[in-house]
């Protein structure tokens, strides 16, 4: 079921001498509407010349064309936040480039409507209204000076100041809604109230448009005005609901083995076997290609969570475009009679198969496998995703020399259901904040990079190795030279400071982590000073310090009773 809408828009010169304002919609096809949604945006520029109407037309074709280009695991507002910080910093620079700019700025008010919900994104003193059966309400808030004289003076818009403050919202949207957005050229002539009357009466949102800007100018408004009117015919559903839906109908494939076919495919050997999933080497009948094929154990099969799990991972795992990570070929609805999805094969093996068969790291490998998997991590980290199970046997080194990321059965995006968010992942390469309830982080994901390293140099942990339903104590991490003196002491400090216990003490981004492994002893880290053991072991020191005091008090009273006698 996907969304459909019906859209209406008009706008008037007024009495001015140009339109500064600035409408458009976006309604895609079903597929990426389902995703991303249909957009709507009205602005109203301000400034000499043509400096408004240039304002506020750039930053709604702004708006428009880059909100499909930013990746799907991105939220809302945060990539409408993204796409009008670089709008407004745009604007200032045409301001400050060209004199006849001077003081250009514009409102937004923009409108998505995606599966069951709207967003709202505003700034100025555009509005946007919903109808909701009788009921009309404004949605967004008019950000101008509350001081006589100054009610048309704007606090707020894109492009007026280096600091950018948009107002974003989002709520459930119903069948019949009804979305009005306009400029002040309309809402003010007009008011609420004959607003109201016009949508009720028009049930047509191109004649509700029409009528909307022409009784503005009967009315005496001088301004531009412009209108864009929605009606909401049919609700759509969110393209993962869709997709877990549909793949929930699937059954697990049995166990397989070499000769075996499943649907178009046909197993050349089992890869890899663990206690939830399965991954098999196949070759495509049709193309003769050969792939990667992950499905679960099936004893799994009444285990709605995992399936729901493996369905959340190939949907994820098809976003992530990069080389650092597997690519999933994409199956059609009817192409498959079981619950597994496959992806590209890479001759090679593990950096944990590697360490079993008994191969040396040396430190120049160390590094330039940290440089590759900081940025994969960093690939992953744009989408807002992390890995939460970064480790040697997640990382896969290829006969084409190519570091691949593996595994993103756990990981955390915008999408993750709240009961998932927990923790995830390998004991020994959790970051210390998560065995106190944490949330995983970017942060803790560089942790596991930093262990994964300092293994590979060593085979032990930096806290020593961590069972499961362990509940450990941190210290001060182990410099990786006790093990290996020939580690150089600018990667000793990164490593150090990677697995720190404070996360403040770690690498905040890839970035920062990454230039560290790139400049090496060129630009070497300063050093981390040994935590105080005060800091370390509160308890322990004054535990220590109490059975000093007992111990000097019994000798104070033993000379005290000697000298008695």
């Amino acid at each position: 079921m996907h969304l459909q809408i019906t859209v209406g828009q008009a706008t008037h010169i007024g009495s001015r001498e140009q339109n500064e304002d600035y409408a458009g919609c976006v309604t895609p096809e079903p597929s990426l509407a389902q995703m991303k949604g249909a957009l709507l945006a009205v602005a109203d520029g301000v400034g000499g010349g043509e400096a408004g109407r240039e304002a506020a037309e750039f930053t709604v074709r702004g708006v428009l064309s880059d909100y499909y280009a930013t990746p799907d695991t991105w939220e809302v507002p945060y990539a409408l936040d993204k796409i009008l910080t670089a709008i407004n910093r745009w604007l200032l620079a045409q301001a400050n480039s060209r004199r006849e700019f001077s003081g250009m700025a514009t409102t937004l008010s923009a409108l998505i409507l995606r599966g069951s919900r709207y967003y709202t994104a505003h700034v100025g003193d555009s509005r946007i209204y919903r109808l909701r059966g009788e009921q009309m309400i404004q949605l967004t808030t008019d950000h101008v000076w509350d001081r006589p004289g100054m009610q048309h003076v704007l606090k707020r818009a894109v492009g007026l100041d280096d600091f950018l403050s948009v107002d974003y919202a989002d709520g459930e949207l119903m069948a019949g809604d009804v979305f009005c957005l306009l400029t002040d050229g309309v809402w003010e002539p007009l008011g609420e109230k004959v607003m109201h009357e016009l949508l009720l009466l028009h049930r047509n949102p191109q004649r509700a448009a029409d009528a909307l800007v022409e009784n503005a100018i009967k009315q005496g408004g001088q301004d531009n005005a412009t209108v864009l009117v929605t009606r909401v015919a049919q609700l759509g559903e969110e393209s993962l609901n869709d997709f877990l839906a549909e793949g929930k109908t699937l059954p697990l494939p049995p166990r397989m083995k070499a000769g075996d076919r499943i649907d178009d495919f046909e197993v050349l050997e089992c890869l890899h076997e663990s206690r939830a999933s399965r991954l098999y080497k196949v070759r495509q009948v049709e193309t003769q290609q050969v792939l990667v094929l992950k499905t679960l154990q099936p004893a799994l099969a009444d285990d709605a969570a995992s399936c729901a799990g493996l369905l959340m991972e190939e949907w994820l795992a098809k976003r992530v475009l990069a080389h650092y990570f597997p690519q999933v070929v994409p199956l059609a609805a009817d192409a498959r009679s079981a619950l597994y999805y496959v992806m590209s094969y890479h001759e090679g093996a593990t950096l944990q198969q590697r360490l079993d068969q008994g191969q040396h790291f040396s430190v120049a490998d160390v590094a330039q496998i940290g440089i590759r998997l900081v940025k994969g991590l960093s690939a992953l980290h744009r989408l807002h995703v992390i890995h939460r199970d970064i480790k040697p046997a997640n990382l896969h080194s290829g006969a084409d020399a190519k570091l691949r990321i593996l595994d993103l059965g756990v990981a955390l995006n915008p999408w993750t259901e709240e009961g998932a968010r927990g923790n995830a992942g390998t004991p020994s390469f959790i970051a210390p904040e998560m065995f106190a309830g944490a949330v995983a982080t970017m942060q803790s994901d560089l942790y596991a990079a930093g262990v994964t390293l300092y293994h590979l140099l060593t085979r032990k942990y930096p806290y020593g190795e961590i069972e499961p339903f362990q509940h450990p104590r941190f210290g001060d991490p182990v410099p990786p030279t006790r093990y290996r003196p020939d580690i150089p002491q600018w990667l000793e400090t990164i490593l150090l400071k990677a697995v720190a216990r404070d996360p403040q003490n770690r690498f905040e981004t890839t970035e920062e982590m990454l230039l560290a492994l790139e400049h090496g002893e060129m630009k070497p880290l300063t050093v981390l000073p040994p935590t105080p053991l005060l800091a370390r072991n509160p308890l322990a020191v004054w535990q220590t310090l109490a059975l000093a005091s007992f111990l000097l008090n019994l000798i104070l009273l033993y000379f005290l009773l000697a000298g008695g006698k």
